[in-house]
């Protein structure tokens, strides 16, 4: 890893003006609330909840839906659409109100005893909503028979809807129809969910070879259809199915709910018997013994298993003379995402596993899965309080290492991310402008550009932002605007010369952005410079101002030195006597010029011109500065380490698409799912709009196709290792070509020619594909547990 050093440049501040901060996230639903005299608390109470549950359960299915495609080579957001489960659930709920009869009491009128009476638990318990009981058919509490009063309140049970006193109804489970977020619940639905948890618990290994509920027991659940002798097993972890882990190991997942109590135990781990592929599930470890083969320095890490298709794989490692804990995710991939890596340093005498954070790569996995939630470069994910023993932790910032060492550390494959713990006061920034913050850290441990560990109970880094030019330029109360950057866009401050440099290909985003600003500012975010060797930064001081620094690389000269936003205002009265005015402001560039300069430049900008601006004086006693607008034929480098499970080709600078909307196919116990697909030709992905929804519904029916193919298979694929599979499509007038492969070699001969007769079938057949211009594709699909 480069260190890094600091130099002060300027200071730049502005008066103080009253803003207030952000609020904190409000506690989770349905506490116990103080109540004043003389309140009709009974219907304002059951009214309140009935809203704050039915906005849960509405949360929970907007939480789905997504858009089909996500542009991660271009970075674009994903438009919401409707989700057919927001028709479904109110046909559910008028089904549940004509046949519902609960515990004693019906909704035809007739009452019966509301004491402790045997329940019917129906099959849908917490995966579709209760039938809700109204406060004024339950004068008591349905367990205990405890009537409420005015100290003794009424809680609903957010799993069977009835009314319960706050004894019986004090637990929390995660429950399937509020998106996977806890809710409160009483103590019959509590025993029976954790018990239908324990029943489906059974724990069943998948090995490479073979699929063993008991060790000897082996299951026959796989068709030997198509089966290849001479291809041999090539996976080296083999994937072991456990359910989601119980409520007290895995919940309080969700940024929202309260923080639960330590787990008892540690997530099942992953072992070898020390025959290839061959792996056991092992429980009930102790800390204390776990810690001690991690502290011999064990060269192998130990693998938790999280879920069926998610592991954590943990060391405790040496890092830039640090001592962490190496904690990362294996199975993201599989649902679109980058897989994480967490260094967190270890505190003195530190005697606990830091499970909060496989509590963390959990909802990772499930934001990704469910509602296509993706992580990238510089987003960031929020925790709940009490996160890692400390309420201030609010989650992590996300990059991609560049000039940091990544010597002795444990990696997945390409694409992973680092996160960095933030505190709360640094979530404004990590929001808004996460480029000055993730700068901010790396000046903090003198490392360039940030360091790739995380400290816990440090100081936060920033504090109120009234004194930042941002305050201007972002809206930090609801956040319904910020900063807009162009990917790829860089600034390069050198003597006398400022060059913003703008990729060719990124001409459209440039638009967007010039559209939605004002006629007389145009301010933009810019990307880490790469190519520089230094970078201004941002630094708070202890009386709240706003100061410029620079952060470089360790023994290396300054020559150039990259910015992260700039600002044009057109400000500049032509009586002042300048051309223009540039200065450095906090970690940017602004320039000022006149009107007449500003229309010229926005001209240039939507034209794709190259543009010029001269700073300095009419008549100039000095020499003059300026600002150059280029832009480049040189595409920003993405995807870097990506390669192709057919043949190894690198896939870097190719524009990929993950998919969104969930095409799986099931049989046998598993699960295909196509991921992403990517555009082997550079400009294949902006030749039109026509063209591209041609290209879109065109590579759709292939996935489907392919997964059709080989579904009856997804046993025999797995067994033999080959559990990420892509599909290379090349279309060309009347040529067509097709390649599937694995692991870096192609499929068996029987495979392939199955695929071979099912896509040409389609494209044959498909008329959007008359007229297309040449394409070439390349699917990714994955081969997962089916846990459903």
């Amino acid at each position: 890893m480069r260190q890094a050093v600091t130099a002060t440049l300027s200071v730049w501040g502005e008066r103080r003006f009253g803003y207030s901060s952000l609020k904190d996230s409000s506690e989770s639903l349905l506490d116990e609330r103080k109540l004043r005299p003389g309140l009709k608390e009974d219907s304002v109470i059951e009214e309140k909840e009935r809203a704050e549950y039915e906005q849960e359960h509405l949360e929970a299915v907007l939480g789905r839906s997504g858009s089909p495609l996500e542009d991660t080579g271009h970075q674009t957001g994903s438009a919401e659409h409707s989700d057919p489960a927001l028709e479904s659930s109110a046909e559910r709920k008028n089904s549940l109100r004509e046949t519902s009869v609960v515990s004693g009491v019906d909704f035809t009128g007739r009452k019966g005893s509301l004491g402790a009476l045997p329940m019917q638990r129906c099959p849908s318990l917490g995966t579709s909503p209760p039938q809700w009981i109204p406060d004024s058919q339950a004068p008591a509490c349905m367990k205990c028979s405890s009537k409420f009063s005015f100290t003794r309140r009424r809680h609903h049970c957010r799993a069977c809807g009835k009314v319960f006193c706050v004894v019986c109804c004090d637990l929390k489970f995660r429950l399937t129809h509020l998106g996977g977020k806890e809710g409160r619940v009483c103590v019959t639905c509590h025993s029976t969910l954790n018990s239908r948890t324990i029943r489906k618990d059974q724990k069943k290994v998948w090995f490479a070879d073979s699929l063993f509920s008991q060790p000897g027991s082996r299951s026959a659940n796989c068709s030997p259809t198509l089966r290849s002798t001479s291809h041999t097993p090539r996976a080296e972890l083999a994937q072991a199915e456990v359910s989601d882990l119980e409520a007290e190991v895995v919940g309080g997942l969700s940024g929202n709910s309260k923080k639960t109590s330590p787990p008892k135990d540690l997530p099942p781990i992953l072992t070898s018997t020390g025959v290839k592929g061959d792996y056991t599930l092992e429980e009930k470890r102790t800390e204390s013994s776990l810690l001690e083969e991690l502290e011999t320095g064990l060269a192998e890490p130990l693998v938790f298993v999280l879920n069926a298709n998610l592991l954590a794989v943990v060391k405790i490692v040496s890092y830039v003379n640090r001592r962490c804990w190496c904690v990362m995710s294996k199975g993201m991939h599989a649902v679109g995402q980058p897989e994480v890596v967490i260094l967190l340093q270890c505190l003195p005498e530190e005697k606990r596993f830091p499970t909060d954070i496989f509590n963390h790569f959990i909802q990772i996995y499930w934001d990704a899965q469910t509602a296509g939630k993706l992580l990238n470069h510089l987003s960031h994910s929020l925790v709940s309080r009490g996160f890692l023993g400390n309420n201030e932790h609010a989650g992590f910032l996300y990059v991609r290492p560049s000039f940091q060492s990544l010597e002795g550390l444990p990696l997945p494959a390409p694409p992973f991310l680092f996160g960095l713990l933030i505190l709360r006061a640094e979530t404004p920034w990590a929001k808004a402008f996460p480029l000055r913050l993730m700068l901010r850290l790396g000046a903090e441990y003198r490392f360039y550009p940030c360091p790739l560990f995380s400290v816990r109970y440090r100081e936060p880094l920033f504090g109120p932002v009234n004194n930042s030019i941002m305050r201007l330029l972002v809206d930090f109360r609801f956040y319904r605007y910020t900063l807009p950057s162009v990917q790829g866009l860089v600034v390069d401050l050198e003597a006398r010369s400022t060059c913003i440099r703008i990729p060719k290909t990124r001409h459209p985003e440039l638009l967007k952005a010039l559209n939605k600003s004002n006629e007389r500012v145009l301010a933009l975010g810019a990307c880490f410079n790469e190519q520089a060797d230094s970078h201004l930064i941002c630094v708070q001081t202890a009386d709240g101002q706003y100061q410029t620094q620079a952060i470089s690389i360790h023994s290396q000269p300054r020559r150039v030195t990259g910015s992260c936003f700039f600002v044009f205002s057109g400000a500049l009265k032509a009586s002042s006597g300048y051309l223009a005015k540039s200065s450095i402001v906090e970690d940017g560039l602004m320039v000022q010029v006149t009107m007449e300069t500003m229309a010229e430049l926005r001209r240039s900008l939507r034209d794709m011109k190259d543009f010029t601006v001269t700073c300095g004086k009419l008549h100039p006693a000095e020499r003059q500065e300026y600002v150059h607008i280029q832009w480049q034929d040189e595409e920003p480098r993405f995807n870097k380490g990506i390669i192709s499970p057919i043949d190894g080709k690198s896939m870097e600078s190719l524009t990929n698409v993950k998919t969104h909307q969930r095409l799986e196919y099931k049989a046998n116990g598993k699960v295909m799912r196509w991921t992403e697909v990517f555009y082997l030709q550079k400009d294949q992905h902006s030749n039109g709009p026509n063209n591209h929804i041609g290209h879109n519904r065109l590579t759709e029916r292939l996935a489907r196709a392919f997964c059709m193919a080989l579904c009856q298979s997804l046993c025999l694929l797995k067994e033999d290792g080959m559990t990420k599979l892509a599909l290379r499509v090349i279309l060309d007038g009347q040529k067509m070509e097709f390649v599937a492969g694995s692991n870096g070699q192609r499929l068996p001969a029987p495979y392939q020619d199955c695929l071979n007769q099912s896509l040409t079938s389609v494209v044959q057949s498909n008329s959007h594909y008359q007229g297309l211009t040449a394409c070439q594709l390349e699917l990714i699909f994955y081969i997962l547990e089916d846990t459903s």
